[in-house]
This record gives C-alpha cells, sequence and structure tokens, in this order.
C-alpha cells in the first residue's frame, strides 16, 4: 500500500516538487484530508535518489505544516465556535478544559497522529487558543514533524521496502500510544465529574 501511495505522489512531485509538498501538507491544516504525509516522504526519496532537491522538499514541507494549522486557527477562530456550540452542548465546557491543559501539545505534536493532523489547528481557534501560543506550538511540531519523516525518510535512501517496513512497525506503536492518550484524557474528564458531584448535590 504504501508503495502504490508512493508512486502515485511521484508524477505530481515530479512536476511541482516543493510546491506539491507545500500544498498537500497545507491543505490538512485546513481540515482537508490529502496525503501531506505520503508527499514528504516520496519527495525526500526522490531527492535521496537524486531526482530532487532535499532543502527544497524539507522548506515546502515545513512551510505547509507551521501554516496550515495557523490557517485552520483563522478559520476557528472565525467560524469554528459557533459550529462548536452547537455540536459540543453541554460538553463544551469540558473540551476547552482539556484543550486549554493539553491544547499546546495536540497542536504541535497531534500532526503525527493521522485525523488529529486535520482539526487540531481549527480546534485551537475555536476554543481561544491564544495566535502566539498556536504560532510557537506549530513550528515545533513542524520541526519534530518535518524532521522525523523528512529526514528519516531521505536517511534509509533508495529501498522502499525499507520505508514500507518502518510504517509497518511503527504503526502498532503509535496506534498504542494514541489509545493511552484517549483514555488519560477519558480518565480525567470522568474525575473530574465524580469531584464535582457531591458538590452538585449538596
Amino acid at each position: 500500500m504504501i508503495e502504490h501511495a508512493l508512486s502515485e505522489a511521484q508524477p505530481w512531485l515530479a512536476r511541482w516538487g516543493a510546491i506539491a509538498v507545500f500544498a498537500t501538507i497545507f491543505v490538512e491544516g485546513l481540515g482537508i484530508p490529502a496525503p501531506g504525509q505520503t508527499f514528504l516522504v516520496a519527495g525526500a526519496l526522490l531527492a535521496a535518489r537524486g531526482e530532487g532537491s532535499l532543502p527544497a522538499m524539507l522548506a515546502g514541507a515545513f512551510a505547509g505544516s507551521a501554516l496550515g494549522p495557523l490557517a485552520g486557527w483563522a478559520i476557528g477562530r472565525w467560524g469554528g465556535r459557533r459550529l462548536l456550540e452547537r455540536l459540543g452542548g453541554s460538553r463544551l465546557d469540558r473540551v476547552e478544559a482539556a484543550f486549554a491543559r493539553w491544547g499546546g501539545a495536540l497542536v504541535g505534536f497531534g500532526r503525527f497522529v493521522d485525523g488529529l493532523r486535520q482539526v487540531s489547528g481549527i480546534a485551537a481557534g475555536a476554543l481561544g487558543m491564544p495566535f502566539p501560543t498556536a504560532a510557537a506550538w506549530s513550528v515545533v511540531g513542524a520541526f519534530a514533524w518535518v524532521g522525523t519523516w523528512g529526514l528519516g525518510a531521505w536517511y534509509l535512501g533508495k529501498d522502499v521496502h525499507g520505508i514500507a517496513g518502518f510504517f509497518h512497525r511503527t504503526r502498532p506503536s503509535a496506534l498504542v500510544a494514541t489509545a493511552i492518550v484517549v483514555a488519560a484524557i477519558v480518565a480525567w474528564i470522568a474525575a473530574g465529574r465524580r469531584r464535582r458531584g457531591p458538590a452538585a448535590g449538596s
């Protein structure tokens, strides 16, 4: 599957290069599903084979991954709050508290989790995260994500099978880590509800 995805990305990269990497990663920050990670890995592999410029690919990926969530923040800031109030109802206060506690890390390192990568910027804006905080975490996350996937793929070099194996080996760990984070958030919300229960009844 990974090899197929990479082969589909290569014609776009051959024509548009770093622009394609930037565009696919940027639109993810707007909440639009796009193969940004695949394009980043494919671009780094092409550069390892001498078919592209690694600095250009990394620069395009960094710009897209840093600016995309900030554009998403703007969308959330000027429109997302109303939608969250309509969908969240009485639970919105708990969601807001959780995001206030871990929101920076979600913006920065949520890029490593598919799904969260597309919505973290919008959620940050909708839930009132200050722009400087969102910008700082977005830059930190961009450095970490581009360094991991871009340089990681480049160092692995010409062996696409090595890339596929890397995806296959790390996916279970990523799923376990995501499950632990979700369980911790649920436990924290449940504990807060139990603490408020007696006070509400008195």
